[in-house]
């Protein structure tokens, strides 16, 4: 039985986007990228990350302003 996640580490979702692990970062900080907080562990729900990647396509992720937050 496999099944798919439905939250990544900020590394996997870095990884599977191919998005840095340094911007991934910083749009969780800048508050772009909701996320869930276990001890110090930060998930990203899947669902959530694909939705965030359709709204901020053509944008640039490194300025913070060009970046629309997702909820």
């Amino acid at each position: 039985m496999s099944a798919t996640k439905m939250g990544l580490t900020i590394e996997e979702a870095a990884e599977c986007t191919g998005i840095g692990r340094n911007t991934m970062r910083k749009l969780v900080d800048w508050g772009k990228l909701p996320v869930l907080k276990v001890g110090r562990k930060t998930i990203i729900r899947t669902d959530t990350l694909e939705h965030f990647m359709t709204v901020n396509q053509g944008r640039n992720l490194l300025n913070e302003k060009d970046v629309r937050k997702v909820e």
